[in-house]
């Protein structure tokens, strides 16, 4: 998932009460960037084990080389949303949709339960759970503080990014994942590949265990869920391209191709 959003008020305030850490444009620059960010995180009330992650953080060369090449992120042979679903699953756009909807029918109570709650219907979510990991297939190979880091380091995405990496060393220290804990190479974690610092808004604990995990489906599911009904999700209306819930989806992706995909899937899915 790569849409930004604020984290606490704390961190916003810390980060302006100290010198800001300054974007880079080469990989060497990679340690000064920690340096300056170590300062800011210190300011947020960041603890042991999170400034240790930072300080063990290696530059992602996958996240570098991605947001090198803005072109390679536009999408433009995948505009149709069957291309996009094929594309993106690797197998054809009828594959994805008939997995999306074995989904929803093997967890018909969770799925009906999370609707309940937060009024998104089920092809939305089981097609985003499936875009994101392949419905917990796969959650990424990128050790989470470092994708964070270096993408926020990275000049054409700071300070947009800056308060999710600061929010993965929260996560560090709250012990929801590691230093070494893998995911997206934007540092996007568990089944629905949430940002740090959207996870801690967003997250809830779906599965009633008394903790929010994004590694537990249930939990991943309905925190996706709460983030689309916090800004602005109707239940019970259309989501088609040009509605209400379509401009809600861009939270989730600012990607026209791909929350196109999502209603083409899930309009099937739920249909």
């Amino acid at each position: 998932m790569i849409k930004a959003s604020l984290v606490a008020g704390a961190i916003a305030m810390a980060a302006t009460a100290v010198s800001a850490a300054q974007c880079i444009t080469s990989q060497n620059a990679f340690g000064g960037y920690k340096q300056g960010l170590a300062r800011e995180a210190q300011a947020a009330g960041i603890g042991q084990r999170g400034m240790q992650a930072l300080s063990g953080a290696k530059l992602s060369g996958i996240t570098w080389r991605f947001e090198s090449r803005p072109s390679s992120q536009t999408g433009t042979l995948q505009a149709d949303p069957g291309q996009f679903l094929a594309k993106r699953s690797g197998s054809s756009a009828q594959a994805f949709i008939n997995a999306a909807k074995r989904k929803k029918a093997n967890n018909p109570n969770t799925f009906a339960s999370i609707e309940r709650a937060y009024g998104v219907p089920a092809g939305i979510l089981a097609t985003i759970w499936g875009l994101e990991t392949s419905w917990g297939g796969y959650l990424g190979a990128t050790p989470i503080v470092g994708g964070a880091v270096t993408l926020a380091s990275y000049c054409r995405r700071h300070p947009r990014f800056e308060s999710h990496a600061i929010a993965a060393l929260q996560l560090v220290d709250r012990g929801v994942i590691t230093a070494a804990t893998k995911g997206g190479p934007s540092g996007e974690l568990g089944h629905m590949q949430f940002l740090a610092g959207n996870w801690i808004r967003y997250g809830v604990d779906g599965n009633g265990d008394g903790k929010a995990d994004p590694y537990s489906a249930v939990d991943a599911l309905a925190s996706a869920a709460n983030m689309l009904a916090r800004n602005g999700w109707r239940a019970g209306q259309p989501y088609g391209e040009g509605t209400h819930n379509f401009n809600v989806l861009n939270v989730w992706n600012d990607s026209g191709n791909y929350l196109r995909a999502i209603v083409y899937s899930a309009q099937r899915v739920d249909g």
